[in-house]
């Protein structure tokens, strides 16, 4: 129902918009600042702006409607919608008459004869009404299933058993073994022994100390990096080849002057394809 709402001066006026013709929707507060002049003046959020000082807003604006409440000074006066909503309640009679304002909370009295309040006791079966408790036998009663079955409900039963479970008790029981089966025993792991799985330290065959990190392997020889070393001149031969010459090691220039080729040859070095 749409009513006039003003608003005394100055802003603020505690309310916030939303919506516009440039939006496709109308202009709708959606905000009150509790204790301002908007809802002093009762404003809700979901009212409709339809006039602002007695300007329609069919085709205001976002900005348009700002504007217009921005140039209010004195008082703003606002025109909305307000949509009616009715709650539903039960109705409360006192002395035949509606109760306006109280309402009536209690549940319906329902038929609560069939369940029992007590623990640890056997449900009763479901019982439709006009029908009868009783099962229906599926089975004749004077038939060799019927009896089987009631001489299987009065005798007392074991615990039920897989077929496997019970041909292996029954070995058991026996003592006996089948033939074609043979004991099995369960898998043992072997410790080996720390000295047996230690690997062996190399020696260098020139300080005859051992090598521990890198290892410079030549022929069947070990020595260190720094002990691979021409035996006459101490020259390094790291990365720059040796010579075996009498099972010592030798740098180019020593080795030629210790094999010296039958007259008329010449010596040539030759060295291994990579």
């Amino acid at each position: 129902m749409p009513q006039n709402v003003v608003l005394p001066g100055p802003a603020p006026w505690g309310f916030r918009l939303s919506g516009g013709i440039d939006f496709n929707q109308p202009l709708v507060i959606t905000r009150i600042t509790p204790g301002s002049k908007a809802a002093a003046a009762n404003l809700c959020p979901g009212d409709v702006i339809l006039a602002i000082d007695g300007f329609g807003t069919e085709s205001m604006t976002h900005a348009d409607a700002q504007d217009r409440i921005k140039a209010a000074a004195h008082q703003l006066c606002l025109k909305i919608d307000r949509a009616e909503t009715r709650l539903w309640s039960p109705q409360v009679s006192e002395d035949g008459k509606p109760h306006p304002f109280k309402i009536n909370l209690e549940s319906e009295p329902q038929d609560v004869n069939y369940f029992e309040h007590k623990h640890n006791i056997r449900p009763k079966p479901f019982i439709i009404p006009g029908r009868s408790s009783e099962p229906t036998a599926s089975v004749p009663p004077q038939s060799d299933v019927y009896r089987m079955l009631h001489d299987q409900r009065d005798e007392p039963t074991g615990p039920r058993q897989s077929g496997s479970f019970r041909v292996l008790q029954e070995l058991v029981n026996d003592d006996e073994r089948p033939a074609g089966t043979r004991s099995v025993r369960a898998p043992v792991t072997k410790v080996h022994s720390g000295a047996g799985s230690t690997q062996k330290m190399p020696v260098c065959d020139k300080c005859g100390s051992g090598i521990v990190g890198a290892v410079v392997k030549a022929r069947d020889k070990y020595r260190h990096p720094e002990c691979l070393v021409c035996a006459d001149c101490n020259l390094n031969l790291k990365q720059k080849g040796y010579f075996f010459v009498g099972g010592e090691l030798y740098c180019e220039t020593h080795a030629r002057a210790r094999t010296r080729p039958p007259e008329g040859y010449d010596t040539v070095t030759l060295y291994p394809k990579a």
